[in-house]
This record gives structure tokens, sequence and C-alpha cells, in this order.
């Protein structure tokens, strides 16, 4: 089961960062400022990110086995769209790039799906592995250009699209919920109202804007920033882009498993100073070899391993009947931390001729996390400490 779900997020992954690699080169082909080319890379991720709430809401009532395939399933259409006639004007990218976010959704059905095959002390680690599946960003990025080049730009999303459809297929026929779920009572609506009142959806959501949120905008924007603020073909600056993106799901399961045994609350804490350390380094526009692929390797390493820590902390702090609609709101959160800084750049270099300031509010917005982190958070893993101490008792 962990195996499928992971899959199925991997799969819509990768069908979500289909027009990253492109931006680039639908700049130059459509004539875009920096701005039109940010907003392209960030609609995906505004209306995955969103969706994700009633998706996640929807997973508490209907369950994985029906949620991954009709998403799945649903992704085809914006996928083939956009290969065959959405990509010759702004507008028409912009409107499949709006439903491409469909599969931006599918993380928020993985996390309860998940959470309810696992005992408490194996979620953290259960959870990082199903994280790992926002890698398909990094299959969207080594394959995308190479594909387009090789046989014509309707080729990644066609091949997307059918294995889309296949896994839509095989997870009808082999998901299973796991033993003793049941649906919970009352409406979406309610659920979601319960979920809003819990502290673990607010503080989670803060942590993961800046944890998953920065992965996800330097996994849509790195090959453009890259390729402007250091000359690189874009080719290779979407190669430097997997490596980063690569490195960052590797260390998602490595957060959870360290969570696990030591506190999602530590863990969060150390990488989210990292974060701060290594964006501070980066606002200098550092050359590229070492220091400057040393502070985004770095960095990547942190994000992967805080995104594995935030929902180490989601299971165990959330009610198991709201997990999904939590998922759901703090995941939508994540989405929107990578909503923003896109668009912010695209802005700022438009201003400046430099990236350097928006690197530099990203590690004024770690700092503050981790600070965050050290107090309020840590202040809530006490208390559900001292409560499992107290049932045992």
């Amino acid at each position: 089961m962990l195996a499928m779900a992971t899959a199925g997020f991997a799969l819509n992954f990768w069908a979500w960062a289909l027009l990253s690699p492109l931006a680039p080169r639908l700049k130059d082909a459509l004539g875009l400022t920096a701005f039109q080319q940010a907003l392209l890379v960030a609609v995906p991720v505004l209306v995955g990110s969103v969706g994700r709430i009633p998706v996640g809401a929807l997973t508490d009532r209907f369950g994985g086995r029906v949620m991954f395939p009709l998403v799945s399933a649903a992704t085809i259409v914006p996928v083939l769209y956009l290969g065959a006639l959405g990509h010759s004007s702004l507008a028409a990218l912009l409107v499949g790039g709006f439903f491409l976010g469909i599969g931006g959704t599918a993380f928020a059905i993985g996390v309860p799906f998940v959470t309810a095959w696992f005992p408490p002390e194996r979620r953290g680690l259960a959870l990082g592995v199903f994280g790992a599946g926002m890698g398909g960003t990094a299959i969207s990025a080594l394959t995308t250009v190479p594909l387009v080049d090789s046989f014509g730009t309707a080729t990644p999303f066609a091949v997307t699209a059918v294995l889309l459809a296949l896994y839509a297929v095989l997870a009808y026929a082999v998901l299973r919920e796991a033993p003793g779920r049941t649906a919970p009572a009352g409406t979406m609506a309610g659920r979601l109202k319960g979920a809003a009142r819990l502290g673990i959806t607010w503080q989670a959501s803060a942590l993961y804007a800046v944890a998953f949120g920065g992965y996800v905008a330097f996994s849509v924007y790195l090959p453009t920033y890259l390729r402007t603020g250091y000359g690189l073909e874009q080719a290779d600056a979407a190669n430097r882009m997997a490596g980063f993106v690569v490195l960052a799901v590797l260390m998602r399961p490595m957060g959870g498993w360290l969570s696990d045994r030591f506190g999602g609350d530590r863990v969060l804490a150390l990488v989210l100073g990292i974060v701060a350390v290594g964006a501070t380094v980066a606002a200098f526009t550092p050359p590229l070899m070492p220091l400057g692929t040393i502070a985004f390797l770095t960095m990547a390493a942190a994000l992967g391993a805080g995104s594995g820590a935030v929902f180490a902390l989601v299971p165990l702090l959330a009610p198991a009947d709201r997990v999904g609609s939590v998922t759901g709101v703090v995941g939508a959160a994540g989405g929107l931390g990578g909503f923003v800084p896109p668009l912010v750049m695209g802005v700022i270099y438009g201003s400046t001729g430099s990236y350097g300031l928006g690197l530099a509010l990203l590690a004024v917005v770690a700092a503050a996390s981790t600070l965050f982190t050290v107090t309020v958070v840590r202040r809530a893993m006490r208390a559900h400490r001292a409560a499992v101490v107290s049932v045992t008792a």
C-alpha cells in the first residue's frame, strides 16, 4: 500500500511539474516577461495547493482507494491539452496550468491513507517514504527537455498521460483501505471547520509553508534562476535543479525517521536554522562552484528533511479521523509557500537585476520559523508527551 501510494504521488507530481522545465524555452518562444514566466510555473502550484483542502477532506470520507484513481484520471485531461494545444500562447498555457494543478492535490490523499496503515512509532518514516514521491518533479526535470528535443513538444505530455492512465486502473484494482478504517461522520465543511480549530493545523501549516514551500519554489524556479543569474544553458540548469530535487527527496524519509527517534520539533529547529544560513550565503551570489552549489545543496537537504519532520508531527497531534482534513490545510499551506516565492523573485529581478534580496528574505523567514519551532511547537510537543505518559501511567 505504501509503494502504491508513493508511486501515485510521484506520477501526479511529475505531471504537476511538466511546465517548469519548459518555462525558459516558452519565455523565449512567446516573448514572456520575467513576471509572466514566473506566473506560468506558479499557477499549477497555486491550484494544486488550494485543491488539497477539499481533496484531503474527501479522502477522510471516501478513502485513498477512490481518490487516488480519481485524481490521477482527472489529471490526464490537462496533460493532454497542454501537449496538443495548450502551448501556443500564454493564455492557453495558463488555462492548462490551472487544471494541471489537480495533480498537485495527490499529496493530501496519501498522508491519511498511509497513516492508517502504520502504528504511531513508525509513521514518521512511512510518511517520509511516501513524501519521497515529490521526486516526481525530478523525473520531470530530467526527462521533459530531452523528450521535447528528441521527439517534439507533445511527447513528455503523452508519456505522462499514458502512465497516469495505467496507474489509475492499477490503483483501483490493488489499493485497499487499512483494516478498521471507518468514514468520519458529518459533512466535509464540518470536518474542515473542526480541523481549523486545532492548533497543530496552523502550527504545521506555518512550518510546511517554509519547508515544503521552499522546496517547491526552488524546484519550479531554480532553472530560471540558474540560467538568468549564472548564464547556464537550459539543459545544464534543468539537470542541476534535478540534483537539488533528488537530494531533497532522499532526505525526506530521513527527516521522518529522525523525527520518530528524536522528535519532529528538534529536527525542524535544526534544519530550518541550516536553511537560514544557506540562504544568507546564496543571497550574496557567490561563485556557483563550489560555494553556490554547496549552499543550494545544503538547503535542499534541509528542506527535504524538514518536510518529512512536519508530517511526522501531524498524525501525533491531530485526531485520527481528521488527519486528512488537517493534511489538506497543511498541504495547501506548503504549496502556497511555493507559489509566492517565484512571483516575488520575478518581480525583484525585474526591478533590481539581482536575486539577492529574495534569498535574503528566505533567510529571514527561515530564522523566524526556527524561533517559532523552539517556542510554540516545542510547547505543543511537550504537552503531547506529558499526555501520553499520563495515559500509560
